[in-house]
């Protein structure tokens, strides 16, 4: 593991070099790569005989960052995303795999880059367009109540929200990010949603996108409506545990065919 300098932050990356084609693997909001490990969400686990980058987003586990709202937003997590690929995976093509934000960032680098990816698989899409903007409201109030009363008076008032049903059994966890960022993520992500329509309409590469039922933060509509836009996506929906059980291997599919295609 080392820190991978980006503007006004420090980047804690680790990478598995066993040869074989390049994976980035991103996180969810407030998330890192020990606790997606924990949520079940480490899809690289599935892999061998590839280069897997794993990376802490700015601000969260063991990278850091600054406490200011707009160092959050998809955007800049982009732009720090297509460093790493520039440094790591200089002139390739890359099979980019995230969660929600993680999602996010993905989508809006394929944007900036199209030529850095060779496919993607994106889980848990997070709200967006018309979604959207009730989602933005309750960062916003979320940020502003630990502001006011504290992280742990805020953790307190999320512990009875059900969780979706195919993350039961999962173990309870706490935001990987320092106490006073916290408010800062939750207003980044408040600032941010994914490229329009249009955009996203303009991706070309082969991917698969997962999802999951019950869940208002990742709703299933998010999912459907990313795949009538992308030009070449199908859709996976998790009802139950053992459905997302399946997901490490739907990725090392994605990889051992964006790994073909390459040649």
């Amino acid at each position: 593991m080392s820190k991978f300098h980006v503007p006004d932050a420090g980047l804690d990356v680790e990478l598995s070099d066993e040869g074989g084609h390049p994976v980035i693997q991103l996180h969810g909001l407030t998330s890192s790569r020990r606790r997606d490990r924990l949520l079940g969400l480490d899809l690289g686990r599935g892999l061998s005989g590839t280069r897997l980058l794993r990376y802490d987003a700015r601000g969260h586990g063991l990278s850091t960052g600054r406490a200011v709202a707009t160092d959050y937003s998809w955007h800049v997590l982009a732009d720090d995303l297509l460093r790493l690929l520039d440094h790591f995976f200089p002139g390739e093509k890359v099979h980019g795999v995230g969660p929600s934000m993680g999602t996010g960032t993905l989508l809006h680098a394929a944007v900036l880059d199209p030529q850095r990816f060779s496919s993607l698989t994106l889980m848990v899409p997070a709200t967006a367009w018309a979604t959207r903007a009730a989602k933005a409201e309750e960062y916003r109030g979320a940020a502003d109540a630990i502001d006011a009363q504290g992280v742990a008076a805020f953790l307190a008032t999320t512990a009875q929200v059900t969780p979706p049903p195919a993350t039961v059994g999962v173990p309870d966890t706490v935001p990987d990010v320092p106490d006073a960022v916290l408010p800062a993520l939750f207003r980044g992500a408040a600032l941010s949603d994914l490229p329009t329509r249009e955009q996203i309409a303009g991706i070309t590469v082969p991917t698969t996108v997962l999802a999951w039922i019950g869940d208002p933060a990742h709703p299933v509509s998010t999912a459907s409506t990313l795949v009538e836009l992308l030009v070449n996506a199908t859709l996976e929906v998790a009802h139950t545990p053992e459905d997302v059980a399946r997901w490490p291997g739907i990725l090392s599919q994605d990889v051992q065919k964006a790994r073909l295609a390459a040649g």
